[in-house]
């Protein structure tokens, strides 16, 4: 008995909530608490997952994955239920981050200033890419390794705050890799096709991978999509071309990622850009 009084007790002075529990352990997960993370991990089986007002989806063995937002505040909270219905809220600190400020000039004046045509336009494709994310799949995928869907010079990062023609716009929430208009771009890991589109207003050519339990990938400006919806697809299988589609300046990549509606950041999930091509050199590539 006293033990376990204790146990509530450290729990209590830890930061967490406890409603006459000590056996729900904390979960763990595989990266830093930062914003733009993603956040792999396990639960004991039988438990249940809470986040950001939603139950989180968990495989039977009990893995899971989280996204943090852009703007995700210093703390997080997560809620275990055990079996039983008893349950603990976790705290975990949030590192913040600073972004960068980007000036893009030479948009067509269009695509930063839509007319009221546009807007109806961007308004339907908005919902079909909202709609795509909001799947939720059993799939495991994003327990895999992700790597580069393609290599080359990184032009724009996640998170900075976009000025298009001198005006600002909504912060970019992918990574920009600078290639030739045809470069081949392969999945980074396996995934099935939730959205093919050869044509969108803002993003042009534009595909969507579910990795499971809503965590997605999404790249855009394509010239080519290659797969189709439905269309189950394994890493490194090509699935697209590089284009300079859409409210583009010239032919790049953007690849983007989401936990839901949660915008995370790709290059968090990958070795750094130059190791990348390093090992690729190295295997002969």
């Amino acid at each position: 008995m006293l033990s376990r009084l204790m146990s509530v007790l450290f729990l209590l002075g830890s930061g967490t909530s406890a409603v006459a529990v000590a056996d729900i352990a904390r979960p763990s997960v595989d990266s830093d608490w930062q914003q733009g993370a993603v956040l792999r991990g396990q639960l004991a089986k039988g438990e249940k997952l809470y986040f950001l007002e939603r139950e989180v989806p968990v495989s039977e063995d009990g893995h899971f994955v989280l996204g943090l937002g852009r703007d995700f505040p210093e703390t997080a909270r997560l809620k275990v239920v055990d079996e039983t219905g008893q349950s603990v809220v976790f705290t975990y600190p949030v590192k913040q981050r600073k972004y960068n400020i980007q000036k893009v000039e030479g948009v067509p004046a269009r695509t930063v200033n839509p007319d009221p045509k546009d807007l109806q336009r961007i308004r339907r494709e908005s919902a079909q890419t909202a709609a795509a994310r909001k799947v939720i799949s059993e799939r495991q995928d994003f327990r895999q390794s992700f790597q580069w869907p393609l290599l080359g010079r990184i032009s724009g990062v996640y998170g900075s705050q976009r000025y298009y023609n001198g005006e600002p716009r909504r912060p970019h929430f992918g990574v920009d890799v600078a290639r030739p208009t045809g470069t081949p771009v392969a999945a980074p890991v396996d995934g099935i096709v939730r959205l093919a589109h050869k044509d969108m207003f803002y993003s042009g050519g534009t595909l969507i991978l579910d990795h499971g339990q809503g965590l997605s990938s999404t790249f855009l400006h394509l010239s080519k999509v290659l797969v189709e919806e439905g269309q189950e697809v394994k890493q490194g299988e090509l699935i697209a071309e590089v284009g300079a589609t859409g409210r583009a300046t010239g032919p790049h990549l953007d690849w983007r990622m989401n936990w839901f509606d949660q915008r995370v950041d790709p290059q968090l999930l990958v070795p750094p850009m130059s190791e990348a091509e390093s090992q690729a050199k190295t295997a002969g590539q």
